[in-house]
């Protein structure tokens, strides 16, 4: 779906972000087109999915711009948000590449389009304070700005909210710290009310 030139929303039903970046990593990305900013959207229609928008300062190819019929209003709000910079979170965007390893803020909005950084629940870190980016910054479009939203860690230092692997939430952890056990463990039956 196309917005204003060089600006399109596209829907293809990815379930996750994580399928979404997939997407983005292994088809717009090789494209290397100029001045991308690439975000993914959260949306409900027709039913919840991740939506993405892609702005560059050329025409995205004709091959990626055809949406399926019933992901087009997802594809559509994805470039609204997007145009109007009310919402969605960047993937790429100039300077991307830059964001490794510990900088400062300051470095963060010199080296890359983001255009502020703001802290969870508090003050704005300082332009000094250091920010380990985890090899993962992915900043929000708020307020018509690109915005990277930081907590505090260790050291004085802050890091982007948003961590590399999440845990999803009511994830099955249990196999990777040996809980549950595979087999059942034998529980003993007290008997309520046995003397």
């Amino acid at each position: 779906m196309t917005g204003r030139e060089g600006l399109i929303g596209l829907s293809f039903g990815h379930r996750t972000v994580r399928d979404a970046e997939h997407w983005l990593r292994e088809v717009v990305r090789p494209l290397e087109l100029p001045g991308l900013v690439a975000c993914t959207h959260l949306v409900r229609v027709p039913y919840p999915h991740v939506a993405i928008s892609l702005a560059a300062n050329a025409e995205p190819p004709a091959h990626l711009t055809s949406v399926p019929p019933d992901l087009r209003d997802a594809a559509g709000h994805a470039a609204a948000e997007h145009a109007t910079r009310r919402s969605g979170r960047a993937v790429f965007y100039p300077g991307v590449e830059r964001l490794t390893g510990t900088l400062t803020v300051a470095e963060v909005t010199a080296l890359s389009a983001v255009d502020r950084v703001t802290g969870l629940g508090g003050p704005p870190p300082e332009p000094g304070t250091e920010l380990e980016t985890r090899d993962f910054v992915r900043p929000l479009w708020q307020d018509g700005l690109l915005t990277l939203v930081t907590v505090p860690v260790a050291g004085g230092r802050v890091a982007p909210f948003e961590v590399p692997d999440p845990t999803p939430c009511c994830a099955d952890t249990g196999h990777a710290t040996g809980w549950p056990p595979a087999k059942p463990v034998a529980r003993r039956s007290r008997g309520l009310g046995a003397g």
